[in-house]
């Protein structure tokens, strides 16, 4: 039997989704850490865990460590593997695993894919294609790279997901704006990125022990960051039948030398990259998670089998076991126009009509939700 803990520091659908299936797999004792209590886990999987431990902050990897303590008493004094999903999570528990002599990703490997402006030194350092960046400690420094760089520029936080706090600054004025907003100091710096023009994209990796043994791309359209500038596009994510295949040599030999060189053993990767109009590539960044914007379900449903289950089996087994893909599958975000709260929802059944059986999912907006702030909008 595996000793497993897992890091959940809120409760969120998605999150519980990974926390069930973990505590499904055969061969797992699970126990989970949380700022929550119990109460807030369903029964039908509270009743399948050995333990829970509350925590006051569990991004905080001192608090982290004891509540990981913790558990693993109640699991009966060894832990054989240490969890997380949320990006966030992985530095603290990369500390909290050496701390207590757990195998698993390493601290200085969390850092590498944590750190946006640490892993865009270590791609250059390999020879791998990314954006041109500055991590500006000071207005002046961020100035300065503007003026040799050119604009438009993208600016974000150094340790971001999912597009928080990330602009696109065209001129000047507008990076004065986010400079009054962000405010960059030593120790509390702002990244600055070349604005890269083309198609995105990203790329999911599955290694084992640095051996990539499973891949899937998908298309974002448009950019994430069009999205946010343009409040009337529906974002859409499309996921091939045919995953990686004829195409795809140049940013697959790029993407194996990139987890190579971050330093990825056992798991699960998200990288955004680019094709540029002159068909060249360019990494955006890469993430030691499972990924956002739907994509493990549109695996899943690719697949026909639960993605999420083969993470938690991958990263509690080192094995994959996951079924060929035999779909292409697509979503469809939907956000709602204007600002304050959702007031009605118009066109679903001249959609439904023409879709018909294809939609096997849907997560609707509701009347009265309040707006999103972000490119995934108020459903899908």
């Amino acid at each position: 039997m595996a000793n497993v803990v897992f890091v959940a520091p809120f409760l969120m659908p998605t999150t519980l989704d990974f926390v069930a299936v973990t505590a499904s797999l055969p061969g797992v004792r699970l126990a989970v850490v949380s700022q929550q209590p119990p109460s807030a886990i369903p029964l039908e999987v509270r009743s399948k865990l050995v333990g829970h431990c509350q925590v006051e902050r569990a991004l905080d990897p001192e608090i982290l460590l004891e509540g990981v303590r913790d558990a693993g008493r109640q699991l009966g004094g060894t832990i054989d593997r240490l969890l997380g999903a949320l990006e966030q999570l992985q530095v603290p528990l990369a500390q909290v695993r050496q701390a207590l002599g757990i195998e698993g990703m390493d601290v200085e490997t969390a850092h590498n894919f944590r750190d946006k402006a640490r892993m865009k030194q270590v791609l250059r350092e390999h020879g791998l294609p990314c954006a041109r960046y500055h991590l500006a400690s000071s207005r002046e420094g961020a100035r300065r790279f503007a003026e040799e760089t050119g604009f438009p520029l993208v600016v974000k936080p150094p340790d971001g997901a999912g597009a928080k706090a990330t602009f696109r600054v065209d001129d000047l004025a507008s990076l004065d704006q986010a400079l009054e907003l962000m405010r960059p100091s030593p120790g509390r710096e702002m990244l600055l990125e070349e604005f890269i023009t083309g198609t995105e994209h990203s790329f999911e990796t599955i290694s084992i022990h640095g051996e990539p043994v499973w891949r899937s791309i998908t298309h974002y359209q448009p950019t994430p960051l069009e999205v946010l500038r343009n409040p009337w596009i529906q974002w859409c994510v499309l996921l091939p039948r045919e995953g990686v295949t004829e195409g795809y040599a140049d940013i697959r030999e790029a993407n194996a030398r990139a987890l190579s060189a971050l330093g990825l053993g056992t798991g699960l990767t998200h990288m955004e990259w680019f094709r540029r109009q002159d068909r060249s590539i360019a990494i955006s960044e890469v993430a030691a998670r499972p990924p956002g914007a739907q994509i493990t379900t549109l695996i899943s449903h690719a697949h026909e089998a639960d993605f999420r289950r083969a993470w938690a089996h991958l990263m509690v087994f080192d094995e994959l076991r996951f079924p060929e893909r035999k779909w292409a599958t697509g979503a469809a975000f939907l956000r709602g126009q204007g600002r304050g709260q959702v007031q009605s929802v118009e066109g679903l059944e001249a959609a439904q009509k023409e879709l018909g059986e294809l939609v096997v999912e849907a997560r609707l907006p509701r009347p009265g939700q309040p707006q999103a702030s972000s490119y995934e909008g108020e459903g899908y």
